[in-house]
């Protein structure tokens, strides 16, 4: 089932505007450069905490650059796991990826495997702890997931693994039907799983091209308690869906069900 605003869609970008997104991706791209190659010494003597913390500074610097260029920010609400734990989230653009990441002591994300071939960002992914998924693999990629999950929870811990569970960046009002794979991950491992809302979506799009001012949030909400993986999921898609209205209302959107 998908959702369509009907709102009105902001109108065109202004001249300036096409201006500020060009030179804010100018800049990320140059400092993504830069900090990548500076950071490669303390990556390579402090392994995955060396990695965290040249992320954490280039997350930061991002998000900086983007309040600079573009004047769009976005506030984190809730309360952020510490321990280990899957984080189970909606996922409508880079936005909640570099708020989620930055807000998060040890976070990693499983993400697809074409990812982690990208220069520079794909290295620094892989040596956070960033888990890829061959999805043409089907279970035995869920089975290979899980044991590294397993692993790393045995050895010096998992961390925060953030998982998107519609599996792909979705549009303000749009709903995918949520995979099952955060549900046999948490059945396999007994994580504790903490779902998070978003409007980031409003703010800055899919494409990446066309963002805009004002402050998105996304909210961490609480851990979820249920028996069975399907309750699970019944719960887990009811609880972000329904935040994830909410924020976007409150920051003046409206929707309605599509046929």
């Amino acid at each position: 089932m998908s959702r369509r605003g009907d709102s009105p869609r902001p109108g065109p970008l202004t001249p300036w505007q096409y201006v500020q997104n060009g030179l804010f991706y100018l800049h990320v791209a140059l400092a993504t450069l830069i900090m990548g190659l500076v950071g490669i010494p303390l990556v390579m003597s402090g392994g995955r905490a060396g990695a965290n913390r040249v992320a954490t500074r280039w997350i930061g610097y991002v998000l900086w650059a983007a309040r600079l260029h573009m004047r769009v920010s976005c506030e984190v609400r809730g309360v952020l796991p510490a321990g280990d734990c899957i984080v189970a989230a909606k996922h409508q653009c880079f936005l909640d990826i570099l708020t989620l990441a930055y807000a998060l002591p040890r976070r990693n994300f499983i993400m697809k495997r074409e990812v982690m071939r990208v220069p520079v960002m794909g290295w620094y992914a892989w040596k956070v702890g960033c888990i890829p998924i061959d999805r043409s693999r089907g279970r035995d990629a869920m089975r290979a997931i899980n044991g590294q999950i397993r692993e790393r929870m045995a050895g010096d811990g998992l961390g925060q693994l953030i998982i998107y569970p519609e599996g792909t960046r979705t549009r303000p009002g749009e709903r995918r039907a949520y995979k099952h794979g955060v549900g046999s991950i948490r059945e396999a491992t007994g994580l504790p799983v903490v779902p998070v809302a978003v409007n980031t979506g409003l703010f800055w799009p899919r494409s990446g091209w066309g963002i805009r001012p004002g402050r998105a949030v996304i909210e961490f909400l609480p851990v979820i308690a249920a028996e069975s993986t399907e309750e699970f999921m019944s719960r887990l898609e009811e609880r972000v869906e329904t935040r994830s209205d909410q924020l976007m209302e409150e920051a003046g959107y409206r929707h309605a069900l599509a046929e």
